[in-house]
């Protein structure tokens, strides 16, 4: 039953081709690379600036890199992108105004560098944003970022889009009276997926961190990528097979997106800690992408085990419900 496995893969390549999904995901790779190399990262890149709201002129410092705010409203939002620090001389005693970047040790050094500006011992700017320039450090953020966002959605859609094209081609009608084996329908379409997302990782990472640092994290990244790249693969091609055309289809991931990733972007952007959060499984899967960025080891063992369990679970799943689905069309 698995000797025409090569013959499957053949069929699924030409599919994928067929509906334009490589010209996209190289599209996908040209845009998202612009961005960041053009745009993202020429947009404010100082670091650690310093706003000093004083309406009774009680500050005698005059560094160079104090920028003087008018109203309690401007320092705050000035500080709003989370690298800024604002110190206010209204308060009595005065008070250190900054929004956490969402990790300790940087919050730590604006401090620092603000009270150095503060009493003029301040000399040279900082450079370095815990252990990577802010530069270095946003490429990684955004990079990672739309890796998840990416491998979520064409993940998610791309295999259910091939799917749905099959249906309509009476593919699964003739799967249900040849003996073909439904694991290895379903495991044919997951190699062409998961190969291509792991490509598209390699080079969105090559082309926005630079070879030379990616060669350190590019196994933690690829790693993480495979994962999420086969449980978005897996509950789309679910999804599918149980929906019956591809307006509910979706409808459903439009419910799937606004629910499941929205809270974890938005938790990611601006900081903001739900504890509800620690319960929510894509949130673990974009901290953990984003955690291999910076060469954290963040995932633990039960992380992987649930991953495994997750993949394990999905799979059964589809083959069952794909076996179901061909004894009705049969």
């Amino acid at each position: 039953m698995w000797k025409g496995f090569s013959h499957l893969l053949k069929k699924d390549v030409k599919m994928m081709l067929s509906g334009k999904f490589f010209l996209l995901a190289l599209l996908s790779l040209i845009l998202y690379s612009c961005y960041i190399n053009f745009i993202y990262v020429n947009v404010d890149q100082e670091n650690c600036r310093v706003y000093l709201y004083d309406p009774n002129n009680l500050c005698s410092a005059q560094s160079k890199y104090i920028n003087r705010a008018h109203s309690r409203q401007e320092l705050e939002t000035a500080c709003s992108d989370r690298f800024s620090i604002g110190i206010d001389f209204s308060a009595d005693p005065p008070e250190i105004y900054m929004l956490s970047s969402g990790a300790e040790k940087m919050d730590r050094y604006r401090v620092m560098w603000g009270e150095a500006v503060l009493t003029e011992l301040a000399e040279e700017k900082p450079v370095m944003v815990g252990s990577y320039v802010k530069e270095e450090r946003s490429r990684r953020e955004i990079t990672a970022e739309f890796l998840f966002f990416e491998l979520s959605a064409v993940g998610f859609l791309g295999l259910a889009s091939v799917l749905f094209k099959e249906k309509q081609m009476g593919v699964i009608r003739v799967h249900g009276i040849l003996p073909v084996s439904k694991a290895a329908f379903i495991l044919s379409k997951l190699c062409v997926f998961l190969w291509s997302d792991l490509i598209f990782s390699c080079l969105l990472t090559w082309m926005n961190v630079g070879i030379s640092d990616s060669l350190a994290i590019l196994p933690a990244v690829l790693t993480q990528a495979g994962i999420l790249s086969l449980i978005m693969s897996l509950t789309g091609f679910f999804c599918a097979v149980l929906l019956s055309d591809f307006k509910q289809f979706s409808l459903f991931y439009l419910i799937l997106a606004v629910f499941a990733s929205t809270p974890v972007f938005l938790a990611g952007q601006t900081g903001v800690s739900w504890k509800w959060l620690a319960w929510h499984p894509m949130h673990h899967l974009f901290t953990a992408m984003k955690s291999a960025y910076f060469g954290k080891t963040a995932a633990s063992f039960p992380y992987y085990l649930v991953c495994i369990g997750a993949i394990a679970i999905l799979f059964y799943g589809a083959c069952h419900i794909l076996a179901r689905e061909a004894a009705k069309e049969g």
